[in-house]
This record gives C-alpha cells, structure tokens and sequence, in this order.
C-alpha cells in the first residue's frame, strides 16, 4: 500500500472506501517511490472522480496488472483474426452464423448471443475499439476492481444486443463487439466526467474534450446512424444499448448524480427497514389500517399491486405475534 496518499485525481474519495482522506494540497512528488509517481502523475490534481462523490464499490488507487483488461483484449485479438480467416476460407459463414440475427433466434442459434459480441465490421473497427478499450480500461480496472470491472463489460455486450433487438428491424444482422466497450466508456464518462480525453493546441486555439463531451459525441451518432442505416449488417445499434447498460451498472454502484435506480433501490431499503423495526400492532395501525379502510370504501379492486403487497407482508408480521 502507497505510503504517501495518491493524488485528488485517482483515488475514489468515498471515506469508507478508501483509508487515505483528501490532501489539502497535492503531494510533494520528491517523497513518493516510483509506483507512487505514476499514480501521481496520471492525472491532473483537479480532477476529482465522480465530481467528488464517493462510492461504496470503489477500489484504493493502485497499480494494476489489468489482468481482466488485457485478457479481453486477447479475446478479442484472438476472435478477429478468427473472423478474418472465416470471411477469406468460409465467406458468409460469419454473417449467416455467428453474427445475431432475427433468423438465427427463431432456429435456436443460442451461440450467436455470445459470438456476436466478439465480431467487428471491418480493421478500423476492431483497431478503434481496442485502442479506445485499452485506454479507458487501465483506470476503470484500478477503480472498480476486477470484478466490477468484467461485469460491467459483460453487461455492456448484453445490453448492446437486447438494444438491437428493441431498436433495429428484424431483417438487419449485429456485429455487437461495439457494446462492452460502449458501456466501459459511459462508466468512464460517469466516473470521470471531467478528466480530459482529448486535448490539442494550434497557435493560440486549443481543444479539449473531457470525458463527459466524448461520451456524448459517441452518443449523438449513434443515435444519427440508428436513423439513417437500418439495413444489412450494423453495429450502431450495440453502442447505443452498451452506453445504457454502463450508466446504469456505474450508477448502481453508486458513481455519478443521483439516479432513479439508485433512489428506487434507496426508498425499497428504507421501507424494508421501517417495516422491520415496527412491531406488529404498530405495523397494522401504520400500514394496513389505511388499505382496509381504502377497501371498505371502494373495494378490494381498488388497491395497487404494492397495496396488495403489503396485505400479504401483514399475514406474517401478525404470524409472529
């Protein structure tokens, strides 16, 4: 463990996820070692995860071997070279077998949901996918951990097809190797939002886009190309699904503004824990009271399905008088 703290810019500031506290001035680079350097130096000292707010899920800043990263990337390193030999020696055995489609779902063709995920739709798009992958993922693998980190890509490359298949006729066919590097870059995004991405100068004009701005971009053409190429093969239609998987997986694990599923999954916690603490009477008098005097008045058709939710949880509150 770093004996020195890491800078504002790398480690996750959530008081409980981290036993270092935020310095008041950044840390004098002289007296650090050299693996402390490098996290020092990654990042500017402004830059704060997530706008400051902590997470539960966030992992000590750290050196990393990225072992999940780089095995993903020989994955896919593995799989296009694969794709390559089958398109010279097999042509059309990739498109009519491997890639999803809506004809490939009504034969029972379970493998493509997974071999989708690992097809590209030409060089530029395997080169791009795994240059903007390897440089998003070094940081995303140090702050979520491993597992977090593979779950998140996971949930990217599912989310990615489930959003074809919501989106896209059922005629087009998926490359979907676009959805988890989708969802690692809205995660970023979320978690790093202000870090800059991309930045260049020419003479007195500079720019810089932060991660926020990329994402966005990212977004706004899938959302274009969703419009105006809906036919034969596409790999659009991951991206959009991917980016809508990674916000949600980076939120629930408590990164970002405040969110519906996290406020959702806030208020069902809370309710769950009043609703343990209350005593039997007090649970009747509170909850079920009200509902009876609501059926009394208009009918036990009347309630909603929480309603009749709570009527059931009454039977085994009064089952441990």
């Amino acid at each position: 463990m770093p004996t020195a703290p890491p800078t504002d810019g790398f480690v996750p500031l959530g008081e409980t996820a981290s036993p270092w506290r935020r310095p008041a001035a950044a840390p004098d680079l002289r007296q650090l070692n050299s693996t402390d350097k490098k996290v020092a130096l990654r990042y500017p000292f402004r830059v704060r995860l997530s706008r400051g707010k902590p997470s539960l899920f966030a992992q000590p800043g750290r050196e990393s071997r990225h072992v999940v990263l780089l095995a993903l990337i020989g994955l896919n390193v593995a799989s296009f070279v694969a794709q390559l030999f089958l398109d010279a020696f097999a042509p059309g055995f990739v498109r009519d077998y491997l890639a999803l489609s809506n004809r490939g779902i009504h034969d029972a063709y379970a493998w493509q949901f997974v071999t989708a995920t690992l097809l590209y739709g030409s060089p530029w798009h395997f080169l791009g996918n795994m240059l903007g992958f390897y440089i998003l993922g070094r940081d995303l693998e140090s702050i979520l951990g491993q597992r977090h980190f593979l779950y998140l890509f996971l949930s990217g490359a599912i989310g990615g097809e489930l959003g074809h298949l919501f989106l896209m006729p059922s005629e087009t066919i998926l490359y979907a190797a676009s959805g988890g590097v989708a969802a690692v870059l809205l995660a970023y995004a979320t978690i790093l939002p202000d870090l800059d991405l991309i930045a260049s100068g020419v003479s007195r004009f500079s720019i810089r886009l932060k991660a926020k701005h990329v994402a966005g971009a990212i977004l706004l053409l899938s959302l274009v190309m969703l419009a105006i190429d809906r036919n034969g093969a596409v790999i659009h239609s991951a991206i959009l699904g991917g980016l809508a998987a990674g916000s949600l997986y980076a939120h629930l694990l408590g990164f970002g503004h405040a969110s519906w599923p996290r406020r959702l999954l806030h208020r069902r916690r809370e309710a769950a824990e009043r609703m343990q603490r209350m005593t039997p009477a007090e649970f009747i008098e509170r909850e079920i009271d009200p509902l009876l005097e609501k059926i009394s008045r208009k009918g036990i058709q009347s309630l909603t399905r929480a309603e009749r939710r709570l009527l059931s949880q009454a039977r085994e509150k009064v089952g441990q008088v």
